[in-house]
């Protein structure tokens, strides 16, 4: 086993992790010999560990919570995405340096891409609910996209100010006693809190005021099926989930890794569907 190339996801904790079933079916279905495991680094120990990546046999690796920001500082080279978010969770080796790249932005976009062809044809206004480290790289993915007006609601409003004023003055913050005002007309709505995940209060807001060809996003995708998307559902509104952004981040890191770029199919998501629903 030790001369095929090997990868794996660091996290704190990180057993939790479905990327192993993700990268192993990609294996198998291209023929490669490689394999793709999970390590549990302590933050103390981090900095040590992916500096000397390669000598731990690992051809590269995801980075997961609570590493991504440490993992940005660390590497040689970020691309843009990274560089701008201050966060890594796909690294490599070039040229003997470690490379570090942001691909939850890349996911997030995939996945809209997918599940709602030309959602940002025109889009003049989208609604982020949350402020933190995933919210930050959803609003830099709509910008990039040319959405004119990004309205970020969050509990708590420095959050949002904070997020905004990183952003510049297409993004407003707002408070959440303003959502019902904020989702008035509204074509994108993207949840980036843990609210609505397997363990967490569910995410409770009325979403009559969206407009009627709204898109509803969930990035959680435990369950597949939240309450906000099942209150899209019911409001004939297009609901994306978000498992095709776990599914779409993992696409240029494997490319990077094993020298094949992926598809994400049909079968991959049944895979993953499986494991979540039997947790």
């Amino acid at each position: 086993m030790n001369d095929i190339p090997k990868a794996c996801v660091i996290g704190w904790p990180a057993r939790h992790s479905r990327s192993p079933l993700i990268h192993r079916h990609w294996l198998r279905r291209y023929g490669i010999a490689g394999d793709y495991v999970i390590e549990e680094i302590e933050p103390e120990d981090f900095e040590a560990f992916l500096s000397d990546l390669s000598a731990h046999g690992y051809v590269g690796c995801n980075v997961t919570l609570p590493h991504k920001e440490a993992a940005a500082r660390l590497v040689a080279r970020r691309d843009e995405t990274a560089a701008r978010l201050g966060a890594v969770n796909t690294v490599w080796y070039q040229d003997g340096d470690l490379v570090g790249a942001n691909t939850d932005v890349y996911g997030f976009l995939a996945n809209l891409d997918a599940g709602a062809p030309r959602w940002d044809a025109g889009l003049d206004r989208a609604v982020v609910l949350g402020a933190g480290g995933a919210a930050r790289g959803i609003v830099h993915g709509l910008l990039t996209r040319g959405v004119g007006r990004i309205d970020v609601v969050n509990r708590s409003l420095d959050r949002a100010a904070a997020l905004a004023d990183a952003f510049g003055p297409a993004v407003i913050a707002r408070g959440w006693d303003e959502i019902d005002t904020v989702l008035e007309d509204a074509r994108l709505l993207v949840n980036t809190t843990s609210l609505g995940m397997q363990g967490n209060p569910p995410l409770e807001i009325d979403l009559a005021p969206l407009a009627a060809e709204a898109i509803v996003n969930d990035i959680v995708y435990v369950p597949l099926e939240t309450n906000l998307l099942k209150a899209a559902r019911a409001r004939d509104l297009n609901a994306v989930d978000g498992l095709g952004m776990l599914l779409y981040q993992a696409v240029p890191g494997f490319e990077k890794w094993f020298g094949v770029r992926p598809d994400v199919t049909s079968d991959l998501r049944a895979v993953l569907v499986k494991d979540i629903e039997g947790t």
